[in-house]
């Protein structure tokens, strides 16, 4: 098992040899949890293997997580797709075990909400789902509010637990 402290991690803008590294950790952290394509998590989105290219359009950004040079974790943020134009989406915040509670994901989903803050976001949006109870406890803590109900066009229809928070 992987062991780092934040000193021994490096986080930098996704590349496109990036894209099957980030995948396979995607892939190993659903497994994990038991989120599965079947029932529309991230595992089962077509552009999986391809995050440099769809987040390398207008007002999207993902960053990596390295240890020791290998990939080990990511997250971003681009326009949440049939919604309004103010509001932005947090996006595939996943992270191996053994980089979990170095703080990475508060880092990351601020980064992400500065971004979209300096592009004119003006809200962000999430998904995900109950069994994930360490995130929606860091995104209730940073600020995100339970909603009723999914917003725009994410595909994830097994993400029951929905947030918004004003940027």
């Amino acid at each position: 098992m992987i062991t780092a402290t934040q000193a021994d991690v490096r986080v930098r803008p996704i590349m496109p040899t990036d894209n099957p590294l980030i995948a396979q950790v995607i892939r190993e952290v659903s497994a994990e949890f038991g989120l599965t394509a079947d029932k529309g998590y991230t595992v089962s989105d077509p552009n999986l293997d391809r995050l440099f290219e769809l987040y390398s359009e207008a007002n999207s950004a993902y960053w990596i997580v390295e240890l020791d040079g290998k990939v080990v974790g990511g997250g971003g943020v681009a326009p949440l797709l049939c919604s309004e134009p103010d509001i932005c989406e947090l996006q595939k915040m996943y992270f191996l075990p053994g980089v979990r509670g170095l703080g990475l994901a508060r880092t990351l989903a601020l980064q992400a909400m500065d971004f979209a803050r300096e592009r004119g976001f003006q809200r962000c949006y999430l998904e995900t789902t109950a069994s994930l109870t360490r995130a929606i406890k860091l995104y209730e803590q940073l600020g995100f509010r339970h909603i009723d109900g999914p917003m725009g066009c994410t595909g994830h229809v097994d993400c029951e637990v929905t947030m918004l928070r004003d940027l």
